[in-house]
């Protein structure tokens, strides 16, 4: 596997891991999500962080597959560029529906 793929693979992975760790000694609930602004904002850099980093690969070779790659790009921008019209609801659903998968995913391209 291309070194820079490799790397970006590992960020997306550790921003993942970054975002578990916020919820090892609070609650894992969208009500402490919602009160707890400095949680929010690192959850959404971290995701900012993954999403460029999956535009990257993606970039680099046009044929690696990552599911919902473009979703995940997407994310990114409308956080970084419409950070006003980005719904916590929206962010609780990737943080428990969908990083998780990712997760999964991106630890089998790395091993």
């Amino acid at each position: 596997m291309d070194h820079e793929i490799k790397t970006w693979l590992y960020d997306i992975f550790q921003a993942i891991e970054e975002i578990d760790g916020y919820f090892v000694d609070t609650p894992r609930s969208y009500s402490f999500f919602l009160s707890d602004r400095k949680t929010k904002r690192a959850i959404e850099r971290n995701i900012e962080i993954i999403g460029e980093a999956v535009n990257r690969i993606i970039r680099k070779d046009k044929e690696f597959y990552l599911e919902n790659a473009q979703k995940i790009i997407g994310t990114r921008n409308r956080i970084a560029h419409g950070y006003d019209k980005i719904s916590d609801d929206l962010i609780w659903s990737i943080v428990i529906n969908h990083l998780p998968k990712l997760k999964e995913e991106v630890s089998a391209f790395l091993k």
